[in-house]
């Protein structure tokens, strides 16, 4: 009987990361199913990672948001170091094993994770009434109403939770706060249940160690199912974010060739590429849908924290335009996930439903709207593009679809037919000086 306790903690530990492992290998194939990129410069890569992703150093572009941040980011990762001593404790029925082993420093551990539990928990419940009593701009979009407006409140109530149970959990352990050594905060949440027996305490302090980890394996798992996911994928995404300048765009190695071609004539176009050489002629041109975009591309929409840095700084959003990058990243996320159920219920082939991410999600007028001037980029905190997909898909609409708006047809005319923007001949660009 004594061992049901580790038993049935053993069998919650197995569910819980196994159906983590379960959804985590579908998001991987998920983002599989993008073209693949290659990767270079892998030094500067990791540079990246070590300001953006650890150093954090684009959060704090706004102090206040990004100081919280900051704390929360570190309190949960320094505090689930504890974890491993519950999971150690569940497992072979020991309590606070770790203070055994490490003596006083044990004490200075617990006490300056039961510091960031409450600075966390204060941050939290700030974050809490910036999103539902000041109600800021940037969290009140409509593509924030419904689910992830909920979603938002949901991980702020989880960590508020966690936060809680981890200082009840240290004020009601008797022994604990006998040692009186770590117990910084803790001591004076202990004194609320002065008068309680210690046989109630233990109670308590068992029931808050049970809701306390069984509560992380949920938040655990309900990572796949929210935009917190990021909290894993920020760190691949900073890897594999854009490291050449922003404001430069890839050539298309087709498109370049033809307008060699049209500029020299003595290229012979129906010559055969040379020895070792493909012709790089793609099946389209940009993209309609999801499998059109690069695995990076994907990565980014599943990393989208929802944060609506780069909507607000959007000049197209901020004039009143339709276009939100926030949504452009949403609503790619949304649509990979529908042809990952597809998926799921066609074991593994995708059944077309008719539907894609140009039209169904993203609509033209969206795409029209932006100045591609990176500012989205630019504001993201973790290195996310939604210009790169932004003008993926204005390629097809070019280049597949011939549905440029009337004002680029025009434009693209004069080009081709007098080698600038304006409808004038190049003969009679110079008449100006003679007036």
């Amino acid at each position: 009987m004594q061992y049901i306790p580790n038993i049935i903690f053993l069998l919650l530990l197995i569910v819980g990361v196994g159906y983590f492992t379960f959804n985590i290998k579908k998001v991987i194939r998920n983002i599989k199913l993008g073209l693949p990129v290659s990767v270079s410069d892998k030094g500067q890569r990791w540079a990246n990672v070590g300001r953006i992703a650890i150093g954090q150093s684009k959060m704090v572009v706004r102090p206040v948001s990004g100081a919280m941040h900051i704390i929360v980011y570190l309190g949960f990762i320094i505090i689930n170091i504890e974890v491993l001593e519950i999971i150690i404790d569940g497992l072979f029925g020991t309590h606070r094993i770790f203070s055994s082993y490490l003596g006083s420093f044990y004490g200075v551990l617990i006490g300056t994770f039961e510091i960031l539990a409450l600075l966390v928990l204060v941050s939290v419940i700030v974050f809490w009434i910036r999103r539902n009593i000041i109600k800021l701009k940037r969290f009140m979009s409509p593509e924030m109403k419904g689910w992830p407006k909920n979603d938002g409140n949901a991980i702020l109530y989880f960590e508020m939770v966690l936060m809680s149970l981890f200082l009840i959990m240290n004020a009601t352990d008797v022994h604990f706060q006998e040692m009186d050594n770590g117990n910084v905060i803790s001591q004076y949440i202990a004194s609320w249940f002065s008068g309680t027996s210690e046989g109630t305490l233990h109670i308590i302090e068992r029931a808050s160690w049970w809701i306390h980890i069984t509560g992380i394996l949920i938040f655990l798992n309900y990572l796949y199912f929210s935009k917190h996911l990021h909290i894993m994928l920020a760190f691949p995404n900073v890897f594999f974010g854009r490291v050449t300048p922003k404001g430069q765009f890839k050539n298309n190695e087709a498109v370049t060739k033809e307008v060699k071609m049209m500029m020299d004539p003595n290229i012979d176009p129906f010559a055969a590429p040379p020895a070792g050489e493909e012709q790089a002629v793609p099946a389209k041109f940009g993209a309609s849908d999801v499998m059109d975009l690069t695995q990076v591309q994907l990565l980014n929409a599943y990393t989208c924290t929802e944060c609506g840095r780069c909507t607000s700084e959007c000049p197209a959003n901020i004039t009143g335009k339709k276009l939100s990058p926030r949504k452009i990243m949403m609503d790619t996320r949304d649509r990979l996930e529908e042809v990952g159920k597809n998926l799921d219920a066609n074991k593994g082939v995708f059944v077309p439903d008719n539907k894609q991410l140009l039209g169904d999600y993203i609509s033209e007028e969206e795409l029209w709207a932006c100045t591609s001037c990176n500012a989205c980029v630019e504001a993201c905190p973790v290195s996310i593009d939604p210009l790169s997909i932004i003008m993926e898909m204005r390629q097809y609409l070019v280049m597949e679809k011939s549905a440029a708006p009337n004002e680029l047809n025009v434009t693209m005319t004069n080009i081709e037919n007098n080698g600038a923007p304006w409808p004038f001949n190049q003969q009679d660009r110079l008449n100006w000086k003679n007036e």
